[in-house]
């Protein structure tokens, strides 16, 4: 395995490095990973939510279905004055870790059942994994794995969590309409700046059970125009939400849409909540972790194993679960001693935690066949 496939990861890698394209524009990228995968031998359809690609491997066994999940956009930077289209969040290594891992397990054969290879655009702008589930790539699916580069400060090389759990994210606006008026008859309007800010620290008041993290703050605030002596009738918030739990980010939302509604009607303005789009928080199967943990400890040794980590980050990957709740899914964390940081222009980590991913990823597949053909 080394030999070759260590090769052949850092290949792929360099490869898809070099030719980075923003969220349903990964054309070249999508075409590159198609080709390997038709040459690897599998079947390949593409087009899933726009650049999507499936690649499918039947065993000729009976059995489940199991799918490895990859994103593959990069993101737009400027820097130094320059626009640049840079992987500064590692979809380039999970592609390249997914698509080797697929050519191992094409090679050695599975146990029984399917393996399945999804490359999924627009994870970056959290849209891209529903579009593809719009368009059937999860149909039939019964096991689905990520696997995502972790900072240095969760996770160095030789060390990978079976269970990296996302919170879920959302972005809510909201609108607050008053009534115009004079300057000099302030009684006669109702003045959308003082109910917005009344909204504010509403929302700032919000309380939700500690035990698990949450934040709402506001992240816009617009009001007022060019007549400076008159009563502005309009205001636009904007909150960014983030909680651990899906039921805790339905309590946030419930909470604030009455904190902007009950807080504006106080002035005697009209508040309304619009929530315009987000992720939800990660719900893994223990079956799926318990999977990942073996597969870890086989490559990485005990040592290697880290507990599960938490994190406020958000992660399309997450759709998958919330519109197939059937689907038992498992996500990876894996060290890399990844630096300064996720979505840095000059992000860089140790490539040689590639091929660990692979072997892994190759782990992980067998493994969870191997419990169902018994």
């Amino acid at each position: 395995f080394m030999s070759t496939h260590e090769n052949t990861v850092q290949t792929i890698y360099q490869i898809l490095h070099a030719m980075p394209e923003i969220g349903f524009q990964e054309f070249k990228t999508a075409a590159y990973l198609a080709e390997e995968l038709k040459a690897a031998g599998f079947s390949v359809k593409t087009g899933f939510g726009g650049t999507g690609i499936v690649g499918s491997y039947d065993s000729g066994q009976p059995g489940p279905v199991i799918m490895l999940r990859a994103d593959m956009d990069a993101l737009a930077h400027t820097v130094h004055g320059e626009e640049k289209c840079i992987h500064s969040c590692g979809h380039d290594a999970h592609s390249a870790m997914v698509l080797t891992a697929g050519k191992v397990l094409k090679e050695t054969g599975i146990p029984c059942g399917q393996l399945k290879l999804l490359f999924q655009p627009a994870e970056e702008k959290l849209t891209g994994a529903l579009n593809t589930i719009a368009d059937g790539a999860l149909e039939g699916v019964d096991m689905v794995f990520g696997i995502h580069l972790r900072p240095e400060q969760e996770a160095r090389i030789n060390q990978a969590t079976p269970a990296l759990y996302h919170g879920a994210s959302y972005i809510a606006e909201a609108k607050i309409e008053g009534l115009t008026a004079h300057g000099a008859r302030p009684h006669l309007g109702v003045n959308a700046i003082d109910a917005a800010a009344a909204v504010v620290q509403a929302v700032n008041g919000i309380r939700i059970n500690p035990v698990v993290p949450c934040t709402v703050k506001t992240t816009k605030f617009q009001a007022g125009g060019a007549t400076l002596n008159a009563i502005p009738d309009l205001a636009e918030l904007a909150f960014d939400l983030r909680a651990q739990r899906n039921d805790v980010m339905d309590e946030l939302i419930g909470k604030l849409t009455r904190a902007v509604e009950s807080a504006a009607a106080g002035f005697g303005a009209k508040g309304t909540v619009t929530i315009k789009g987000g992720v939800p928080a990660a719900e893994y199967s223990e079956e799926m972790i318990a999977v990942a943990r073996e597969a870890i400890q086989s490559v990485l040794g005990p040592t290697g194993l880290l507990d599960p980590i938490v994190t406020p980050g958000g992660e399309d990957f997450h759709f998958f679960v919330k519109k197939y709740p059937a689907i038992k899914a498992g996500y990876i964390g894996l060290g890399c001693d990844l630096k300064p940081g996720l979505h840095h222009p000059a992000m860089s980590y140790n490539l040689d935690a590639l091929p660990k991913g692979v072997k892994i990823l190759v782990e992980v597949v067998n493994r969870a066949l191997r419990k169902y053909a018994g």
